[in-house]
């Protein structure tokens, strides 16, 4: 756990023992399992987003694809009477070609990951809109998938499914960003494309990679989220969560020029998010504030990533200085 990642931890156990003091009912169980299912939930969205961010990219179009993706799942299984199992790998397979989509038209066409996700982001919701006529996707009186519903937004032993999902995906990722050449890789195309490119990497490759993944996340928590709200209004679902997703990411440590970040970070940033919206609810400040304290989040962490890096740049230039004149042949 690097020094980032530790004074993230203090600080949301500092945040959790202030919230708790204040609110002795952030500590009952059904408010902790609450929160955990919703750590999960945008925990997966917000490790897809961060194998995006580490290439120096964005991806803004998570919060429409979970809405199409969500539609599409509820009415294969609700209305057209699919199998899950055969809806589950579809809706997947559809994510990770989304993923590819995008990762070709930046790599290929050589377009900016801003402008392809935005214009994602309007269109996959326009899509879902006019594929439910503008109504909402949901179940019918009676509809239950009881193994499904166990997966996705059941309990074991009094923990959500959803968050041991989310732990089990944290630990595949964390061994591709940490222990592959793979996640090498995105570190290096994040820090310097062109050196990575002229040092044999194929940058390209890796780059549609690393949408495809963010796309197959993106997939799998849009099916979480459809199991877990059971209805879907195309118009506002997933409304905003790409920037729960980048938020995280940046709590987390993921310089949003690429190049940085921990998988843990990105983990404990979700949590703190998840924290500060359970403190939002607890203390009875209005829902209408969220959004001001998401934008505030992002802000503070950004400004405390260019703080680091200026302050990271100039003791390595001391150093240096320090190392030159302790080399310095005396007189």
């Amino acid at each position: 756990m690097s020094k980032k990642d530790l004074g993230l931890l203090i600080l949301i156990l500092v945040v959790g023992t202030v919230v708790a003091i204040i609110n002795p009912r952030f500590l009952l169980p059904i408010n902790l399992a609450n929160t955990s299912n919703l750590i999960g939930l945008f925990g997966i969205l917000s490790i897809g987003q961060a194998f995006v961010i580490i290439t120096g990219g964005i991806e803004l179009s998570v919060g429409s694809v979970v809405a199409l993706l969500g539609t599409l799942f509820i009415d294969f299984i609700a209305v057209r009477g699919m199998d899950w199992p055969l809806a589950f790998v579809l809706i997947i397979a559809l994510g990770a070609v989304i993923g590819l989509v995008h990762g070709w038209l930046i790599t290929r066409l050589k377009l900016q990951p801003f402008v392809v996700t935005l214009c994602g982001l309007l269109i996959y919701r326009g899509v879902a809109r006019f594929y439910t006529a503008d109504g909402t996707a949901g179940f019918g009186f009676g509809q239950n998938f009881p193994d499904l519903e166990f997966l996705t937004a059941g309990r074991s032993y009094g923990v959500p499914n959803s968050f041991i999902a989310l732990i089990v995906i944290s630990i595949v990722m964390w061994v591709v960003l940490h222990r592959s050449v793979f996640g090498r890789y995105l570190y290096a195309i994040g820090k310097n494309e062109e050196a990575a490119k002229y040092s044999g990497i194929r940058t390209g490759r890796v780059v549609m990679a690393a949408y495809v993944i963010c796309g197959v996340l993106t997939a799998l928590s849009a099916i979480y989220f459809a199991m877990y709200t059971r209805s879907i209004s195309p118009a506002s679902h997933g409304q905003f969560y790409e920037l729960y997703a980048i938020a995280a990411a940046v709590l987390g440590g993921f310089s949003l020029r690429g190049g940085e970040g921990s998988l843990v970070g990105v983990i404990l940033g979700t949590v703190l998010l998840q924290e500060l919206q359970n403190l939002v609810n607890l203390l009875g400040i209005p829902s209408s504030l969220n959004f001001a304290v998401m934008g505030g989040v992002i802000l503070i962490g950004v400004l405390v990533d260019q703080q680091w890096g200026v302050f990271r740049a100039r003791r390595q230039m001391l150093e240096a200085t320090r190392k030159g004149v302790a080399g310095a042949p005396a007189e």
